[in-house]
């Protein structure tokens, strides 16, 4: 059955399909070419074309054929094939973007025979779109020529087969998690971060510092707390700072002997520097 199916795909005539057409194609004879040198338009009498009519660009299956047709009866009057492998029917000139030349050809009496013709065009842009059929067309198998080798590639590469065998068995080792509560490692990550920066922000506390000692240090010079009200003309700084503080201390000592005596009498005097 799939041999059957197989040559009757075979047997189908591939399908037509028009990549570009143009109603004014101008066709003319062009001299045999002299020298290596690519063809020129304007070596051809450009205003004098030997036939016009419509052009079709065609892709039967690989092949791609390139149609010279009569506008009103649609009689083909040459014909140029486009074939993987073979030089290509279509030479651009050198001095011009509307101009090309064909190579066609026909089979007469079982022989193949071709010739070269030039062609040309009314608009740049018809221009650009034949040529650009034709590209297409050559992308297309070299497209397909690289799927078919890739298939034949895959053909000969021997498959590994996974599939399981009489007797064979899978084991799966689970790790036991012990009943306790799932977490994600994002949340696991976080609360290891947030632990971190607590046990950070507690090491870097210093020390209380230590409390201040209540008693004046022993080597504290006291100063005056009361200035004298009256200073003489004549005395010097020195004498009146010694006698301010020779008034202050006898006012500590009244005060100490008036606690101790418990006297209420106050026998202290205003002294005033002299």
């Amino acid at each position: 059955m799939n041999e059957e199916k197989s040559q009757n795909l075979d047997d189908i005539e591939p399908a037509e399909l028009i990549l570009f057409q143009v109603s004014e194609c101008y066709v003319y004879l062009i001299p045999p070419r002299k020298t290596a040198a690519s063809h020129r338009a304007d070596e051809w009498d450009i205003n004098k074309w030997a036939w016009e009519g419509t052009m079709k660009v065609v892709s039967k299956g690989e092949e791609c054929i390139i149609r010279l047709e009569d506008k009103t009866t649609g009689e083909l009057y040459a014909r140029a094939f486009l074939r993987d492998g073979e030089p290509h029917p279509v030479e651009p000139v050198i001095d011009s973007s509307r101009y090309f030349v064909l190579r066609v050809e026909e089979n007469i009496g079982g022989r193949l025979r071709h010739a070269f013709i030039g062609i040309g065009f009314r608009e740049r842009p018809q221009a650009y779109d034949f040529q650009a059929a034709l590209h297409d067309h050559m992308k297309y198998l070299n497209k397909k020529k690289t799927a078919e080798e890739m298939e034949q590639q895959y053909q000969k590469t021997s498959s590994v087969d996974y599939s399981l065998k009489d007797g064979e068995t899978i084991v799966l080792q689970l790790k036991n998690t012990g009943g306790r509560s799932v977490r994600s490692k994002f949340f696991e990550q976080g609360l290891d971060q947030k632990e971190k920066g607590k046990n950070s922000i507690t090491s870097i506390l210093p020390p209380p510092p230590p409390s201040p000692s209540l008693s004046p240090p022993a080597n504290a010079v006291k100063t005056p707390l009361d200035s004298p009200s009256k200073l003489s003309l004549d005395g010097s700084p020195k004498d009146s700072f010694s006698t301010a503080f020779d008034k202050q201390s006898i006012e500590s000592d009244s005060v100490e002997k008036q606690t101790a005596q418990d006297v209420p009498d106050d026998d202290f005097g205003d002294f005033q520097a002299a």
